[in-house]
């Protein structure tokens, strides 16, 4: 398995965190990797996110988001999906890059959306191109979530069982 770098870039490419995941597998558009949660606690009043957390992550070359799966790092527990309204991702060998636009979804394991960030995302300076491409990604999202797509396709599973 190789190592890759992500770059966590803010709406005008400029890189605001960066971290280390290895690659699970990957497409011509896409690539998967697993990454543990390396920062202090972070409690969003609807999920919290410790130290050894486990991120599956999908990033696109040809999508306006990116997915991040969540398991605590403790019992194995599925968190929810966190998914970042971002440009396409910059995919080479040895990195990920992705333009974050600050409008976020947070899905919880029964399947919840969370629409979050509208105001920081409204304040953004963006062409009605972007604006309207980010809203798009917004509803590609929640539907598939309501289909129950990969990697979605979980929720179905924690609501039978």
């Amino acid at each position: 398995m190789s190592e890759i770098t992500v770059y966590k870039r803010d709406h005008r490419g400029v890189v605001v965190w960066h971290y280390r995941g290895v690659i699970v597998d990957s497409g011509p558009t896409w690539v998967c990797l697993s990454a543990l949660f390396d920062r202090d606690e972070a409690d969003l009043g609807f999920v919290l996110f410790r130290r050894g957390d486990v991120f599956t992550e999908w990033f696109f070359t040809d999508r306006w988001y990116n997915i991040f799966r969540i398991y605590d790092g403790q019992n194995s527990v599925l968190k929810g999906w966190y998914c970042n309204i971002t440009r396409p991702a910059h995919i080479t060998p040895e990195s990920v890059a992705a333009d974050d636009l600050e409008l976020d979804i947070f899905v919880q394991p029964n399947g919840t959306t969370i629409l979050l960030d509208e105001q920081e995302f409204d304040a953004l300076n963006l062409s009605m191109d972007e604006r309207m491409a980010a809203l798009r990604a917004v509803e590609s999202i929640r539907q598939a979530v309501s289909r129950r797509d990969f990697p979605f396709h979980e929720i179905r599973r924690i609501q039978d069982g």
